[in-house]
């Protein structure tokens, strides 16, 4: 038998990357909040998620700092063993407070959240419906949960039902609330008639939702979010009936055979829950909807794209918006089709007016056509 050559095979993939032109590899963005130093040059970042800016809060730092000097850096053990803290239970207890459900189960990623929800509630002889333009932990929970999957065109709710009026399994409709490429919402009054007429189990990701309307689906429904954007922390959770979350509990094997998330990144989030669900909460989502007023007027979400097309193009522009100071990513397939390479402006709370006129003047500049190229609300 002809030993396989691991190396040589990794070498040929590597090379394969870069004549593709899509070689990649992290920055140092060395930074707390919008403003840094990337490689020695001092930028505004256009590209975090930290949404309301809740990772720089003095009261999420603080409590982050707080749990490390009570229970040290990390839990040492998954959460059905000794691994869960106070902190673990009193986060869950906000969260499905906040979110106004019986119950909610915390998981060390949002990643993990999406992996459990779908390897649990779907699998052999069960049928996943899923939009085309779910995040990569969707697609990844559809095909670890084994159960047979089909794609519905992007928002298309019309579709949806038609393929589940042709299925005969249990089937469980999972969608991204708000698209992270893209910015768009799901049309879920429209998907949950969908699910109730045919009994299935909607699944939505609210990672992306700061701005979009409260929902409560009229059908049977899992809520999966994450801690790592509007509330500036890290980790994952999915919210909804107590009974499907005991079932998590028991069944999802991301949440039982994994370290617990560390005490600070629990502390840090149930913090922000505090803020957000409060006065100071609303006051910030209202500062991040005049941000993106500024910038798209009336769209759905600060994840603003400008869609460039080309490749090439669109690494350009990225490239001399940086040399202005301002760093906004390119984003390119496979995250994105091909043709449809664009840059993804992400806004936040914690933006001044002089950033987002450094951002505004830097894309009329780079790109004049971006006013027309960004996608219309929805």
């Amino acid at each position: 038998m002809t030993s396989f050559h691991w190396a040589g095979w990794a070498a040929a993939q590597n090379q394969s990357v870069r004549e593709s032109g899509r070689w990649r590899s992290p920055r140092i963005f060395d930074g707390g909040g919008p403003e840094g130093s990337l490689e020695g040059r001092r930028v505004v970042s256009f590209a975090s998620n930290d949404y309301l800016g809740l990772s720089q809060h003095p009261a999420v730092i603080a409590a982050a700092c707080a749990a490390v000097e009570r229970w040290g850096a990390g839990s040492g053990a998954a959460r059905l063993i000794v691994g869960s803290r106070p902190v673990h239970h009193d986060l869950e207890r906000a969260l499905a407070a906040w979110k106004d459900e019986e119950a909610a189960v915390v998981f060390s990623t949002g990643f993990a959240a999406n992996l459990g929800t779908l390897t649990t509630f779907a699998g052999r002889g069960r049928r996943v419906l899923s939009d085309e333009l779910n995040h990569a932990s969707i697609i990844d929970g559809c095909q670890l949960s084994r159960a047979t999957v089909d794609v519905y065109r992007h928002r298309s709710a019309e579709h949806c039902a038609e393929m589940l009026a042709a299925s005969a399994e249990p089937a469980v409709v999972v969608s991204d609330l708000v698209f992270s490429m893209d910015g768009d919402l799901a049309p879920v009054a429209e998907l949950a008639a969908a699910c109730r007429e045919r009994g299935a189990l909607l699944v939505l990701d609210e990672a992306h939702a700061v701005l979009a309307p409260a929902v409560v689906p009229d059908c049977e429904y899992l809520r999966v979010g994450t801690l790592s954007k509007t509330l500036g922390a890290l980790g994952g959770y999915v919210a909804g009936r107590r009974e499907f979350i005991d079932l998590l509990v028991n069944r999802a094997r991301s949440y039982i055979f994994t370290t617990a998330l560390s005490p600070a990144d629990a502390a840090a989030a149930l913090a922000a829950v505090g803020i957000v669900a409060g006065p100071e909460g609303e006051g910030l989502r209202q500062r991040l909807r005049a941000v993106v007023d500024r910038v798209r007027p009336g769209y759905s979400s600060p994840i603003v794209p400008v869609v460039i097309g080309a490749e090439d193009d669109a690494m350009a522009v990225a490239d001399a918006l940086l040399q202005r100071g301002v760093l906004v990513p390119a984003i390119r397939p496979p995250t994105v089709p091909a043709g449809t390479s664009r840059l993804r402006v992400a806004l936040s709370a914690a933006h001044t007016d002089d950033q987002i006129d450094a951002l505004i003047e830097g894309l009329d500049t780079c790109w004049p056509a971006w006013r027309d190229t960004a996608s219309v609300p929805r």
